[in-house]
């Protein structure tokens, strides 16, 4: 078998290889949203519904709200480094922009979600 026809098989097989990835896994091929912040993300805009009244009074004074938050945990930035873990309970450092003022929320999660699947405010500050 010539080179030539090897290259020709091995171009046919990744093409090949290419569209059925593509038609088994679809969109989820492109996306990253497996990914660890991805996931965290997706956690705390579904279960951000309770705060800390320090942090709330700190959000309601920036003319904001747990739902303005939960609506920009898309474009957050996950500080994977300071996540702090006590015990049963995680503590994530979200960094993003509330109203004009650039932030840094800690959240607490339990690593179980049977246990308790909401996640809490616990404390917000000016970055």
């Amino acid at each position: 078998m010539t080179f030539q026809r090897r290259l020709q098989l091995y171009l046919f097989g990744l093409v090949l290889g290419g569209v059925l990835s593509y038609l088994i896994f679809g969109q989820r091929l492109f996306n990253a949203g497996w990914m660890p912040e991805d996931r965290i993300r997706l956690r705390l805009e579904s279960t951000l519904v309770k705060g800390r009244p320090e942090a709330l009074g700190r959000l309601r004074s920036w003319n904001a709200d747990l739902g303005t938050l939960r609506g920009r945990m898309k474009s957050a930035d996950v500080v994977l480094k300071r996540t702090e873990r006590r015990g049963d309970s995680l503590f994530y450092h979200i960094d993003l922009d509330v109203n004009g003022h650039p932030a840094t929320l800690e959240v607490l999660a339990f690593k179980n979600y049977d246990t308790d699947s909401t996640a809490t405010l616990w404390e917000l500050r000016e970055r």
